[in-house]
Formats: C-alpha cells, structure tokens, sequence
C-alpha cells in the first residue's frame, strides 16, 4: 500500500473524529443549559417539611379566632359605591348573561366547517312592531330544541332585546309559525329533548309557556250567520268557543233573545238543513264557518216576518255600507320598524292607500311613501293581529300581487281598526273572489303537509 493511501485513510479519520467531537461539545452544552434551567426552577420552589400539630385550642380559643359580626345595625351607606358594584356595572353585558352556558350551541362561527342549522325566530315578547320581524338565529346542527330554545335566550340578552326574559329556559315553548309570523296553535310544541336537525322547518316562534301562543297576525274569525233577511258575521275570539256563545251573540246582534216568551231559535249547518247543531259543542268541532239560524218548530224554507227576529239596524247598514267609500287616516308600518301615515281609501271596488303629504321630513328613517291600489277581487283577507288597548290596534291586509300573496300591516285605536277588519270581511263575504279561494286553499295544503309530517312522527316513535 503507497503512502497516498495512507494520508487519504488518516484525513479520513481526523474528519469522523472531528465531527464526533463537535457533537459532542453541542450534546454538553445542551445538557448545561437544561441543568442551568433546573436550578432556576428550584429556586422558585420551597419545600415545607410537613408536621403533625403538637399544641391543641380549646373551643374557647377557636371561636375567638373566627368571631361571628352582626351586620343587621350597621348603617348603610347612602353615598358613593363600592368598588365591586361599579366594576359589576362596567362588567360587559356578556358577562352578565345568564345564558351564558348555551353560547357553544351558537354556530355563526363554524358556518362552512360543522353542520349548522339558520332559523328565523319570532319573539312573541316583544312589542308589536318589534315582533312582526324575525330573530335570524344560527345554532349546531347536533343541539337539542332545549339547547336551542337557551341560545334564542342568550342571543336575545346579548342583542339588548326589551323586555328582559325570565332566566329560567324551561318557561319557554317553540313552536311552528308561517314565515309572516303567525303560530300555528293546531300543533304542539316541539320536544325539548328531540335534536332540531330532525325538524325541516326554517321558521319558528318562542312563546311562553304560562302566555297565549297566538303571537304576531293572527287570523281574524269571523261566522256567518245566515237567517231569512240576510246574514251577520260574528267576531269569535278562536275557534275553541261553544256554539251556545255563537248563537247569543247571533241573537244580540238582531236584538233577539232565548229568554222570555219569545220564540226560541236554532243553529243549523249551511249545508245540513233542520239538523240543530249541538250547542255544547265547539265551533273547532263543527269543520264549517257557515251556519243557519232557524226559529224553532219551524223549517229553514218557511220565513215568517211576525216571528223571526227584527234585524238590528246597525247590522243593515253595514252589509249595505260596506260597499260605499269610507277612508280612514291611520299608520302603515314598515319593515324597518317604523310607521308612516295614510289615507286608507276602502269601497266594494278597490283599497287605496296615499301617503298624506303633509308628513315631517325631519324624522330620521323618513322614506317617501307611494300610491297603491288594490283591486277587491285581489283582496284575500284582512286580520286583527293585536290589540294591546282602545289606544292602539294593528292589523294586516293580505293581497295577491304578481302570483305572490303579500301584506301590509297597519297601526290605529281599536275603535278604528275593528272597523276597518269588519267592512273589509262584509266586502270578502260578498265577493266569488278566486284569489281569496286559492289564499285559503293554499294555507290548507301547508296545514295537511304539517297534519302529515306530525303523523309520520308519532307513527315513527311507536314503532
């Protein structure tokens, strides 16, 4: 072997041992700097040798050492607050949330990453402009109506919403509601323990427990009763009345009476002649808004002017009035919560609204309102939706508008708007109108679609 060979085997080695070396040197100063950050570290801790107490304190003695004070005499302080109270009160409304625990269920963060479910919420709590619009709430897709019910409470608290909500979740229902609002009170609430993505619905309403569900527009009910000389609608309350309430009403409206030795009258179905309705039963029960009042021990054809009740006057001229013009001054409101004033312009033919001219300009969501008119035969109902006192009433109009059924709602005193809801519904009883059929064809199918959906429910849960 040549001495070339050699100098290339010994560089070789001097190269290995020189990068072990360096390895080496990095290793240590490793382990230095850990033993450096150890010895720190003990420095910081203390070690306390635990021992047994040797001495012991008489009750005496203990109870010197914890002495109770009586704070009952000790005057209050009428000045300044503690510190405490004025950090509580500068504490973020957050913070203070007693909903605060149903916060995770809230999925506006994880929209596009975790399955989330958007729905519109309508708080029947609020006032009446405030509740004809929707809460837009996004929760997981995996909460439980219980849990969704707590994150409505939370995102309500959080948004500053009036009136404040009681703090306990399990005094609130959610229910199913059309998309303008209305509850459907023919179903139940849905269960607090179901999870929400089992439910396809996108728009719902909380509703107190201990409170009447039948927030937001509602439909105004109005029967018919036929009788020889014409017919009255009479306003009920819901359709839980008894028909016994119907026929007084009916009777006091054409200043008649059961009392007395008077004749004595009947209620019959429209379509079932001298078949006398039950009086005890409920007008829910009856599947019809149309019935007949008939004098007893007498058929529906004979008319005896001597012994049918006279007519109430009043009545007369509304049916005959209803057609002619009447215009009201009253306020419209708008989606943005504020109110505008019209002149609502009613007769048998068309509805006019006109913006009154003379309106302040300084208000601050001011907006110029434009002329509408709406044809009779495009008018599909008119409903009472609150009436909070004799001072303010509100009512919605509902009108067929390019194939799509829209509608206006309306503020005034309940004197105004009850005559109002009443000539608009003499002018829809009086007219064939094929919009106002298809309106209530349309919400029939809605209300068989949900009558099947809930079947197909309570078939599922007995299997």
């Amino acid at each position: 072997m040549t001495s070339g060979h050699f100098d290339a085997l010994d560089g070789g080695g001097v190269n290995a041992r020189l990068g072990i070396l360096i390895e080496s040197r990095k290793n240590m100063a490793q382990r230095l700097e850990r033993l450096r950050k150890e010895r720190q570290n003990q420095i910081k801790c203390k070690n306390i040798q635990w021992k047994e107490r040797s001495s012991s304190q008489s009750a005496d003695d203990l109870s010197s050492l914890f002495e109770k004070k009586d704070f009952k005499d000790r005057p209050r302080s009428t000045g300044s607050k503690s510190t405490l109270s004025l950090r509580l009160e500068q504490c973020p409304q957050q913070l203070n949330n007693p909903f605060n625990e149903y916060s995770k269920f809230d999925g506006k963060g994880h929209v596009g990453t975790t399955a989330t479910k958007k729905i519109d919420v309508y708080l029947s709590m609020q006032s009446t402009q405030e509740k004809l619009h929707p809460m837009m709430v996004v929760t997981m897709a995996n909460a439980r109506v219980h849990d969704l019910i707590g994150l409505i409470c939370w995102q309500y608290t959080c948004e500053g919403r009036e009136p404040k909500l009681t703090e306990n979740v399990n005094t609130y229902f959610l229910h199913i509601a059309e998309d303008d609002g209305e509850v459907d009170t023919d179903f139940p609430p849905l269960d607090s323990n179901e999870p929400i993505h089992k439910f396809g619905f996108s728009t719902l309403a909380l509703v107190e427990k201990y409170s009447s569900p039948g927030l937001g527009p509602k439909q105004s009910l109005f029967v018919r009763i036929n009788a020889a000389h014409g017919f009255s609608l009479i306003p009920v309350d819901s359709q839980k009345v008894t028909m016994k309430d119907i026929l007084q009403k009916a009777l006091k409206k054409r200043k008649g009476s059961q009392k007395g030795s008077g004749p004595m009258y009947r209620l019959e179905k429209q379509t079932e002649p001298n078949v006398a309705v039950d009086l005890d039963s409920t007008l829910e029960s009856q599947g019809t808004m149309e019935f007949c009042l008939v004098r007893e021990n007498s058929s529906r054809g004979e008319e005896s002017s001597e012994e049918d009740p006279p007519i109430d006057i009043t009545t007369v001229q509304d049916m005959l009035s209803s057609h002619h013009y009447k215009s009201f001054k009253i306020s419209m409101i708008h989606k943005l919560r504020f109110t505008t004033d019209v002149q609502l312009g009613i007769s048998g033919e068309k509805v006019e609204i006109d913006p009154v001219t003379n309106q302040k300009t300084s208000t601050k969501f001011w907006i110029r309102q434009k002329p509408i008119s709406i044809d009779s035969d495009l008018l599909c109902a008119c409903d009472l939706v609150e009436e909070k006192s004799p001072s303010h009433a509100v009512f919605k109009l509902t009108y067929l508008s390019n194939h799509d059924y829209k509608a206006l709602y309306f503020e005034s005193d309940a004197a105004t708007v009850n005559e109002i809801v009443l000539k608009v519904n003499y002018i829809l009883e009086s007219r064939a109108s094929t919009s106002r059929a298809e309106y209530f064809a349309q919400k029939q199918r809605k209300l068989n679609r949900r009558t099947s959906f809930s079947f197909q429910k309570d078939k599922k849960s007995g299997q």
